[in-house]
């Protein structure tokens, strides 16, 4: 690594200011990843230096907006971890519906944080689709940190190689095959809204239901993670269900969610 282009002084400024504005924890086994997200950034908006960049970043919330979707991960696909979509078929939406039945209250609120390029919230969509009977419905909030991938969601268009995974009942459903690959039909989009959001700040939602999380918060440091678990319980309403990652776990922080095992697979659960 060069030092000419990024110092070990250029680093901590990076590191801190990413951290501050968004949770997401660089050490220095991946530094060089920053470097060369950096480099890209450097190239594509023709800056000569990473310290004029930051200037630039620490002024203008936009470019930092761009930035910040720079570094973020975007792996994901149609019904990854299949274990929690049997979960959320077979455990979470029995609960629910007994529970709202004695409110009276017919919406299943979900909101799939970190949501990428809208695989997860699409899954979510057609299997809510499938299960539940007249009169529920559902409204689920997509949110991600990257605008880029916010866009591909909305759009609702997936090549031939990204729809994988995907049951052919379903795909017959709610998808139309168009050139080059697969539309999502509008009916289906119709019930997401994507929205973008930091999940530093608070999101605004309340009463929610499911809160689908996955593999998000392992970027974080232990402070920023509970920050964001201590936010979702927040958003939630009681009786309501969160999954994080195969991964990912919430022992040892200090948080009021219940853990729950199911037989297909583990999640988390607020009960006051």
């Amino acid at each position: 690594m060069s030092d000419v282009f990024f110092s070990d002084a250029d680093f901590t400024a990076y590191r801190t200011l990413i951290y501050n504005e968004s949770g997401i924890h660089f050490t220095a086994t991946n530094r060089s990843i920053l470097e060369s997200r950096l480099k890209e950034q450097l190239r594509n908006n023709s800056v000569p230096t990473v310290q004029a960049y930051f200037d630039i970043i620490s002024k203008d919330k936009e470019e930092l907006k761009g930035f910040l979707d720079s570094i973020t991960t975007n792996l994901t696909r149609f019904f990854r971890n299949q274990a929690h979509f049997d979960a959320l078929e077979h455990h979470v939406v029995p609960e629910l519906l007994k529970v709202k039945k004695e409110t009276g209250n017919t919406t299943i609120k979900v909101w799939s944080a970190g949501c990428s390029t809208g695989e997860e919230p699409y899954t979510i969509a057609m299997l809510l689709s499938e299960i539940l009977p007249p009169p529920w419905k559902f409204d689920i909030t997509a949110s991600d940190i990257s605008l880029k991938c916010l866009m591909t969601g909305k759009e609702g268009f997936y090549t031939d190689s990204r729809i994988e995974g995907i049951p052919s009942a379903y795909l017959a459903k709610y998808f139309d095959k168009v050139e080059g690959g697969y539309k999502v039909h509008q009916d289906l989009m119709s019930k997401i809204h994507f929205d973008y959001h930091n999940l530093k700040n608070d999101s605004g939602q309340r009463g929610l239901d499911i809160v689908f999380c996955r593999n998000v918060i392992i970027y974080f440091d232990e402070a920023a993670q509970t920050a964001v678990i201590n936010r979702f319980w927040d958003a939630m309403a009681n009786k309501s269900f969160l999954f994080i990652g195969h991964s990912e776990s919430l022992f040892g922080m200090d948080t009021k969610f219940e853990f729950v095992k199911t037989q297909w697979a583990t999640l988390y659960r607020k009960f006051i």
